[in-house]
């Protein structure tokens, strides 16, 4: 049996006023379609629905029970375009994104704030992890946005260019003599080195850049935290590979020292990926448009 929307919200409409004339008022449409429409209902559905009365319509018992699930579904109808209108005006919602700690807390968190800010209403869903992790978690529908290290290739992806960062050795006071002079990566490998862990796009980049000069160079610590790193290397523990913009405050208060590299370290760049199948939410479109 063809369902016919039109007809039921006719039948709908009349069923509530009791009145064809005045179903026709409010649908703006003749009341000559309104009587043709409940015709061709009753038609369909082989029931008498309406008894006409001299001054209106009433419902047949089996009218009556036919209403009961058309009421129901016009108003589940009514609550979906409810919760759209919402979606639209982003006064409801959901933004999923994920990036690595750094990135999150250096990079996301002013521009989350701004838009925390601006949509409160909107329920945000943060998750940290390497950008392999992220990578998989944008394939498997997990998060709608993803911010990760270039480089960054994949069929399933599209991927947007954001900004360049810049990389940098730093050192506490304990090392501090060592930021007068370029130093080799020699040099550098010999001295306690803080890393980040394997596997992490900020590792495989200090580690391409030794294995470039022919260096093999090991972690006294790996940690997880850019933070930690930062914090160790502070206190005197050896020298710290973290992203330059991330300390531009400790470099400016003198708590912390750069150290200069005979052989450049190249800037890295950094962009946001979704999925190429499937289309951003309003949510994650009007997150992605702040990020340019």
């Amino acid at each position: 049996m063809n369902m016919n929307m039109d007809w039921y919200r006719i039948f709908w409409h009349t069923a509530k006023l009791g009145n064809l004339t005045r179903a026709a008022q409010e649908l703006h449409i003749t009341q000559p379609s309104v009587s043709y429409a409940i015709k061709q209902l009753e038609a369909q559905l082989e029931v008498k629905l309406f008894d006409r009365l001299s001054k209106g319509v009433k419902l047949t018992s089996e009218g009556m029970e036919v209403f009961k699930y058309v009421e129901k579904s016009f108003t589940t109808l009514q609550s979906g375009e409810d919760r759209l209108q919402k979606l639209k005006e982003l006064s409801a919602g959901e933004l999923r994104i994920g990036a690595s700690g750094p990135i999150i807390k250096h990079f996301v968190l002013p521009l989350l704030d701004t838009y925390h800010a601006e949509y409160p209403e909107v329920r945000i869903r943060l998750s940290q992890g390497k950008t392999s992790d992220i990578r998989e978690r944008l394939k498997t529908g997990q998060i709608d946005v993803g911010i990760v290290h270039f480089p960054f290739a994949d069929h399933e992806l599209t991927v947007q260019h954001l900004a360049n960062i810049q990389d940098c050795f730093v050192v506490g006071h304990a090392y501090q003599h060592l930021s007068q002079k370029p130093l080799t990566a020699h040099e550098l490998s010999n001295l306690p080195l803080l890393l980040l862990s394997e596997g992490s796009s900020t590792r495989k980049y200090v580690d391409q850049w030794f294995s470039s000069q022919g260096i093999q160079a090991d972690a006294d610590m790996e940690l997880s935290s850019m933070d930690m790193l930062i914090e160790l290397a502070g206190r005197g523990y050896g020298a710290a590979f973290v992203t330059q913009s991330f300390v531009k405050q400790e470099l400016a208060e003198g708590k912390l020292f750069q150290l200069h590299t005979k052989e450049p370290i190249s800037p890295r760049a950094v962009g946001f990926a979704a999925r190429r199948d499937s289309t951003l939410s309003i949510a994650a479109t009007r997150f992605t448009e702040l990020l340019q």
